[in-house]
């Protein structure tokens, strides 16, 4: 049995590097602030001079009351389509707490700052450089579970998103919502992949135009699985709720017109100028990561298939050593440099500022990522018997091993291509990547979770030999708490789970796909079977090689779709190209651009385009006629608010139809006493006319009359 204690937060104090008086006072700080909130707490010790701090609701009014706040700010954004009840009681009944919302709240009151009712805790910042981490506990029995489950399972269902969404918040769950999108669509294109690969071969144009018409589909289609979503989860528009950076410097206060309230601003030409930045950084982006991959590039063609000595079979494999060691190095500069450029446009709102970091992320991948590819689709395939001969640059790497200098010499003429190049390059980023990537990403950390803790086990033992005890164990858990105590400080030394790095992966993945696979027609079968095992990897590395995650939410995967956009425009363009230069049978230009006629070319891309956006266009329209569950549910929800609001206003029978009244006879008396009743009071010719007919139902009869009285008769009609 895996027991929390009911716990909702651990917060990690760690005091390794500061002095006791210092540590003892942000302690005692930090108590505080929690108590401030509502929030109960419970210390024990950690590993490594470090304390655990359990935090639990301590005042459930005051938490009923943060839930009640949270779900009026979220009517009053329009995310939700009614206004919550007045009672917190009753609003609580009526929408049952989900545990991602329940540790959303929570985690708000923790990390908030204090004017938007939070203790302002933010780790390793500023007066709290001593809390590491705040994170919940896992639930392992539902963990289990839910891997058990799941690996049974070929197809999610609407259903096991929504159970991710209820544990985990719907930024994660919106991820797992599109990777199984992704897999479900998939299975067309590897099915049809095959096909093409068995009878249409390599750079087929119908598996071309196919595969080009499959990725509009999946992009547009997806975009109204988000909507579905969004209102499915009661989060459609969420991203109008926004919250203000810390780091947000503004530079003038004003005025708001509209709400009267004093606001903090930095201009946005100002932010615009900074923003411009970005082509420069682009520039550099490109030259760095470009010149580095060209060159491992030209080094591995003069080692492959110019060098002919000693010691072939293990040099080729320096450029990829070099590509292995220097372009992680070089990325991770260029993404710190990234980050410097993000801060300093200084993104008023945290959403804001990691859709910008998101967009500079993307151009270093798409470089590291294609640019290899693209070198030898359009350079080495058209231009290779012209750029090899001034390989001999690379002669050095090869120079210490030759016999003599003919090995190390290029040919001048008559230097043939490798014609199976581009394909052997296509799979091994659409295979062999992909299983070095799951090892990476799965494997590896399992191995280093394993050692660290072998080694943690060896080191107390070595201790307890030798009479001493480690940092933190000098004072013993309880019996009934050490079990749980145990685990609690393993998940402490867990790294935190991105989920952007996941859906980084997803997309990168979609482009190879959409830019290159008319190449390889097989890419799509490989991409379905790694995308069944990464849904399953995925929850196991969230379940077990992670914290747990604390729910954030979304209404979108965010700027990775226009991410998706872009790389399926591009590759409308890039397969086409690709299959023009390799209509000849597939030999392509063979080294020589004689062949390649530029205006044939261009006419290619140009109308490969338009066709794009066309099919674009008719596809996007398409899919806003077809009903969905969510569109449904939103409309239905829509009707119910105006329905509420009339009753509300008018009555619960505001809507209903006029109830009938007790018909009166009309007789001498009752003319009489109308025409008395008029001479009494001054009439109008309007009083005249509307006093006719005293009821909707009298309205009827009279009309009923009339219709009997002029309709013609059937058989002057036949006539």
């Amino acid at each position: 049995m895996h027991s929390n204690f009911d716990v909702d937060y651990v917060i990690t104090y760690r005091f390794t590097d500061t002095a006791a008086v210092e540590a003892r006072d942000g302690f005692i700080s930090l108590m505080q602030v929690l108590a401030r909130v509502g929030l109960a707490t419970e210390i024990r010790n950690g590993d490594n001079c470090s304390l655990l701090v359990f935090v639990k609701v301590g005042s459930q009014k005051r938490f009923a009351g943060e839930v009640y706040r949270s779900r009026v700010k979220d009517w009053l954004h329009g995310v939700r389509p009614a206004e919550p009840a007045k009672e917190t009681r009753s609003t609580l009944e009526g929408q049952s707490l989900t545990e991602a919302e329940r540790f959303r709240i929570i985690y708000h009151l923790i990390a908030s700052p204090r004017e938007e009712g939070g203790a302002g805790i933010t780790p390793k910042e500023g007066q709290w450089k001593n809390v590491e981490s705040i994170f919940p506990l896992h639930d392992h029995t539902f963990n289990k579970k839910w891997i058990k489950k799941w690996s049974t399972m070929t197809f999610l269902k609407v259903e096991d998103l929504d159970q991710i969404r209820d544990r985990f918040g719907e930024k994660i769950a919106y991820y797992f919502a599109f990777t199984q999108s992704y897999f479900t669509f998939l299975i067309f294109p590897a099915a049809f992949g095959f096909a093409a690969w068995v009878v249409l071969g390599y750079f087929s144009p119908v598996y071309a135009v196919v595969n080009g018409l499959w990725c509009v589909t999946f992009v547009e289609y997806w975009k109204r699985q988000e909507i579905d979503l969004g209102v499915r989860w009661g989060v459609k528009g969420v991203t109008a709720i926004q919250e203000k950076r810390r780091d947000f410097k503004h530079e003038k206060e004003v005025r708001d017109p509209v709400t009267g309230e004093i606001v903090q601003i930095f201009p946005a030409t100002r932010r615009f100028g900074r923003q411009l930045l970005q082509i420069p950084f682009a520039i550099l982006a490109t030259l760095a990561l470009g010149t580095l991959i060209a060159t491992c590039f030209g080094i591995e063609i003069f080692l492959s298939e110019v060098y002919n000595g000693p010691g072939q079979s293990l040099l080729v494999f320096l450029p990829t050593g070099l590509l292995t060691t220097l372009v992680p190095t070089l990325t991770t500069l260029l993404t710190s440099i990234a980050t410097q450029l993000n801060d300093y446009e200084n993104w008023e709102t945290s959403e804001n500022y990691e859709s910008a970091l998101t967009q500079k992320i993307f151009v270093l991948n798409f470089i590291t990522s294609y640019l290899p590819i693209f070198l030898t689709a359009f350079i080495y395939v058209p231009f290779g018997s012209l750029v090899v001969p001034y390989l001999d640059v690379f002669n050095l790497t090869a120079r210490p091993f030759a016999e003599n200098e003919k090995q190390l010499r290029t040919p001048q003429t008559g230097f043939v291509i490798n014609p199976s190049r581009l394909r052997k390059q296509v799979f091994y980023f659409t295979v062999t990547a992909q299983i070095v990537n799951f090892a990476l990403e799965t494997i590896v950390p399992y191995v280093k979770r394993r050692s660290f803790s072998k080694y943690q086990e060896m080191k107390s033992d070595r201790a307890a030999k030798t009479g001493g005890a480690s940092s933190g164990e000098t004072i013993h858990d309880l019996p009934e708490e050490a079990e749980f105590l145990q685990r609690v400080r393993k998940e402490a030394e867990l790294d935190v789970y991105d989920v952007t790095t996941d859906l980084r992966e997803m997309v990168i993945q979609f482009g190879y796909l959409s830019l290159f696979s008319v190449v390889w027609p097989l890419t799509p079968v490989s991409f379905i079977i790694n995308n069944w095992v990464e849904l399953r990897s995925d929850a196991v590395k969230i379940c077990v090689e992670m914290q747990r995650p604390t729910p954030q939410r979304a209404d979108s995967i965010g700027p990775w779709l226009d991410s998706l956009g872009f790389l399926t425009w591009l590759g409308s363009i890039t397969t086409a190209a690709l299959v023009y230069l390799f209509s000849n049978d597939g030999v392509g230009p063979d080294g020589t651009p004689a062949s390649i006629k530029g205006w044939a070319l261009l006419l290619t891309v140009f109308f490969s385009e338009h066709v794009y956006l066309l099919v674009r266009w008719g596809v996007r329209l398409a899919v806003s006629k077809i009903d969905s569950p969510g569109m449904e549910k939103e409309t239905a929800e829509r009707f119910m608010v105006r329905k509420r609001y009339l009753q509300d206003a008018l009555g619960q029978d505001a809507l209903d139809v006029p109830s009938v009244h007790t018909e009166e006879k009309i007789t001498r008396a009752s003319l009489e006493e109308d025409a008395r009743q008029s001479s009494l009071r001054t009439t109008s010719p309007e009083d005249h006319f509307w006093s006719r007919q005293r009821s909707w139902e009298e309205a009827a009869k009279v009309g009923a009359n009339l219709i009997e009285k002029m309709a013609p008769r059937e058989g002057k009609k036949q006539q």
